[in-house]
């Protein structure tokens, strides 16, 4: 291991990543589908000369701009942040081996920035055609984002069939197209959720109910057309990983049931809207926002709980850890970066605290062990592996094992003992 750890146990940086990455993933997806929506519904403006519809794409691409260009820039900054200090090992095998598609979407991300930002200051400075054509050169650029950083997120989760020999075969693994299609039409819902949400603001109430059934009616094909893509993406994965969404993953089970809970309020308020667009005001439309949210965060906590137990599928486990490092020899003295404190929290930090917290609300190490004794856990540890195959197995020899068992029971909550029975055996003055 070649990095030290950024420590904090009682929140984790699992929780850390998930919350600036769901954040992210939302705003970003958005700046997809939204782009597009910007051009479609400056094209039927112009064609109908509608200047009510004019003047809310002129306010709603302020608004576009601020949440894809502040919010989504603040929230990309801060994964990579984040990431480095989680997962520095797990990120430096990404960029090296994706140096230049890197360089790619670094490039095309500046287009999206030039792009939007003339779109915004030239309304009403420029013809039609023209401002609509650098409108197209954003949507192209940021779905073309989209294309490259897929690559890179599907090979984490599914890097080949087999070991891939070339950067084509890294990056075109075998999740990439069911994925790309499935965010594509999550981009094309939440961009409509957002849409819906701009206009329940808007004081002109009939363009307002024209948008929202417009917005709800695309909403809800695209996320017709975001099932079958889910479908086709599970079918996709390898078949360890499919035991795990299938059921095998307590986390995932969970959060699987939040999704589709999500799905069906979706649906249910989509069809409302399309049906009595005048009854989605603010609180709806906002609650309907609210819902898409949960829906991307399901989907990304379940991509990712789905990877375990690695960061980079076959090849580095979720601590940073390589795959081919043998499992049984002294862990602590290779750790350039441990201290000369607890062994047992040392090997926590380096081996468990990636996944797992100190009291924390996100998989709190002192509730999954509760009830262990020291010889006990210690033997559950040495079969971590094989009866949790979604945690990685424990490096280190048997007396670093049993130091690692020995620090997670003692902290363990000790039962209160009644002051009369300590003032019996005489332990109190």
């Amino acid at each position: 291991m070649n990095y030290p750890v950024w420590y904090l146990p009682a929140i984790g940086g699992g929780t850390l990543i998930a919350i600036i990455a769901v954040t992210h993933v939302f705003i970003s997806h958005f700046a997809v589908g939204g782009g597009l929506w910007l051009v479609l519904l400056e094209t039927h403006a112009w064609r109908r000369q509608d200047k009510a519809l004019y003047q809310f794409i002129r306010r709603f691409a302020r608004f576009f701009v601020f949440v894809t260009l502040v919010l989504g820039a603040l929230t990309g900054v801060g994964i990579w942040f984040v990431i480095s200090l989680v997962q520095p090992a797990g990120t430096s095998a990404l960029i090296h081996r994706f140096v230049f598609i890197w360089a790619a979407e670094w490039v095309l991300f500046l287009v999206e920035i030039v792009a939007i930002t003339v779109y915004l200051h030239t309304f009403d400075r420029l013809p039609a055609r023209r401002h609509l054509t650098i409108g197209r050169v954003y949507c192209t650029a940021s779905w073309l984002s989209l294309f490259v950083i897929n690559g890179i997120i599907t090979f984490m989760l599914t890097p080949s069939a087999a070991a891939p020999t070339s950067i084509a075969d890294s990056f075109f693994n075998p999740t990439f197209w069911p994925s790309l299609l499935l965010r594509t039409c999550l981009a094309g819902l939440l961009s409509g959720l957002f849409v819906s949400a701009a206009a329940a603001f808007w004081t002109d109430r009939d363009l307002a109910g024209r948008l929202t059934r417009i917005t709800a009616s695309w909403s809800l094909l695209a996320l017709c057309g975001a099932l079958p893509a889910g479908y086709w993406y599970l079918r996709s994965l390898p078949a360890p990983v499919q035991s795990l969404v299938e059921g095998a993953s307590p986390t995932i089970v969970r959060t699987l049931a939040v999704g589709r809970w999500a799905v069906l309020a979706l649906v249910i308020g989509l069809l409302l809207a399309v049906w009595r667009p005048a009854r989605i005001g603010k609180p709806v439309a906002l609650a309907g926002l609210a819902t898409g949210l949960v829906l991307m965060g399901s989907f990304e906590w379940t991509r990712e709980a789905a990877r375990r137990p690695f960061v980079l599928h076959g090849s580095m486990f979720s601590n940073g850890l390589r795959v081919d490092r043998a499992t049984a020899d002294p862990f602590l003295p290779d750790i350039p970066w441990s201290r000369a404190t607890s062994a047992g929290r040392e090997l926590f930090k380096f081996q468990c605290y990636a996944c797992h917290t100190l009291g924390g609300v996100n998989n709190d190490i002192i509730k999954r062990t509760r009830g262990m004794d020291e010889a006990t856990l210690a033997a559950y540890i040495s079969q971590l592996h094989a009866i949790r195959p979604f945690m990685p197995p424990f490096m280190g020899s048997d007396e670093e094992r049993r130091a690692l068992a020995t620090y997670l029971t003692g902290l363990q909550p000790r039962p209160a003992i009644p002051a009369s029975n300590l003032l019996q055996s005489g332990s109190l003055p």
